[in-house]
């Protein structure tokens, strides 16, 4: 398969991208720009398997009207995505041209590295096949849940992030950290000045840690796992936070820093045992699926604005549980998105910055998926950027963003003014 075979010798994409620069012409996105004519925003993309392509195409729509990248951030594929393109190039440059490369290239099957027992159960599971089918192959891979937790060890996948970060001359967090920043001098506000903050270039990819029962965001939580994180491979942060739960192995690691300034970091994410041992990492998506809340700041109108994208319709009709791989997909689905739901519903002006890309009819763990079931994927992430552009109005979303900081102002200004309440006994700390 080739690149052009996603993009230019695809005619339904051509013909979305004419007509949405036409429509979009001189239409503003984000306060922040630079002299190319580049708009600059911040974007978190869900987890979701091989539905991952359809953020591929999202983000090249994104990119063919001059949008770039602040800050970057995601979970599962999601954070597959934020880190390839984080380490892509300075970030007034276009990522999805080594991103299409990438995805035109790569046989995904080979991330089903587990052994024969392993790959024939899941081509069982991939294929629909029948319940007796199911439960022969299953009954072939409890050892490999038993011994290993899971049915393939991930190796594959984390050599070839490692092969492709190799190849930006990205080995190292502070060589992707100093990638980051490449394309600062060029951001400024639309009234000329030049746009600073310590969060440019930031990025966030969401990991689950079940032994401390700890939602981590790396890199900025690395410091909890490793003694000089900026040492670390930026692919170990993409693999724990891709280990789909018994699909991969979790991610381990040890030798963790240990000492009273470390056991005061752990103290400070609400962990207070001891350091542990060994650190069983798996995907993010078991607690936040939809990290949309990693750049969020109640107390001011951004000068741009996160924009959002989901793989799936949000609850859009009751889940219809009538045997037990229903009753387990339901109890999965509600655990890893609930977080994620209600702060788009405490927090309404989200409901503005994020579409949602309707992937029900894809199989998000068919890594043998047809290349005319790729360009599907990607086709739809196309059409679902158009729509959001075409609809969504930056001025508006300021006047409601600056609504929000009012009330949210409002708020704390009542709670100063209210007398603290006296504590109870039980919450006094005798020590």
């Amino acid at each position: 398969m080739k690149t052009e075979d996603f993009t230019i010798n695809n005619g339904s994409v051509q013909k979305e991208l004419e007509d949405l620069r036409e429509n979009l012409r001189n239409k503003q996105f984000s306060d922040v720009v630079d002299d190319e004519g580049n708009q600059y925003v911040d974007l978190v993309m869900e987890g979701g398997g091989m539905l991952g392509i359809a953020l591929v195409g999202y983000v090249y729509t994104l990119e063919q009207v001059g949008i770039r990248f602040l800050q970057l951030g995601g979970t599962s594929a999601g954070s597959i995505n934020a880190l390839l393109m984080a380490a892509a190039g300075p970030k007034n440059k276009p990522s999805t041209d080594w991103l299409l490369e990438i995805l035109a290239s790569k046989n995904f099957y080979d991330f089903v590295d587990g052994d024969s027992d392993a790959k024939d159960f899941i081509k069982a599971v991939t294929s629909k096949s029948r319940a007796l089918k199911l439960a022969w192959k299953g009954a072939q891979v409890i050892d490999n849940i038993r011994e290993d937790f899971g049915l393939n060890p991930g190796h594959n996948f984390h050599g070839w992030m490692t092969e492709l970060l190799k190849t930006k001359n990205v080995d190292t967090l502070a060589k992707l950290k100093e990638m980051r920043q490449q394309g600062n001098d060029l951001l400024k506000l639309r009234d000329g000045q030049p746009y600073t903050s310590e969060d440019i270039g930031r990025f966030a990819l969401v990991a689950a840690d079940i032994t401390t029962q700890t939602k981590v965001n790396f890199p900025e939580m690395a410091d909890l796992y490793w003694a000089n994180p900026d040492q670390v491979n930026p692919a170990d942060f993409v693999r724990a936070s891709m280990s789909i739960p018994l699909f991969f192995h979790p991610y381990r690691i040890t030798n963790l820093p240990f000492g009273e300034k470390q056991l005061q970091k752990w103290r400070n994410v609400g962990y207070f045992g001891n350091v542990p041992d060994e650190i069983f990492f798996i995907d993010g998506g078991i607690n936040s699926n939809f990290p949309i809340d990693l750049f969020h700041n109640h107390n001011r109108v951004p000068n741009a604005p996160t924009f959002g994208v989901k793989l799936g319709v949000d609850r859009h009709h009751p889940r219809i549980i009538r045997k037990v791989p229903d009753l387990l997909g339901a109890i999965f689905d509600s655990a890893r998105q609930t977080h994620d739901f209600d702060f788009i519903a405490r927090n309404p002006d989200y409901k503005h910055l994020v579409h949602c890309l309707d992937t029900d009819t894809f199989n998000w763990l068919d890594f043998n998926m047809p290349d005319t079931e790729k360009r599907r994927l990607f086709e739809l992430g196309v059409r679902g950027a158009a729509t959001f552009l075409t609809k969504f109005n930056w001025e508006k979303y300021k006047e409601l963003r600056k609504a929000l900081v009012g009330v949210n102002q409002t708020s704390a200004d009542m709670d100063a003014a209210s007398p603290a309440p006296k504590p109870l006994l039980a919450d006094l700390n005798p020590n």
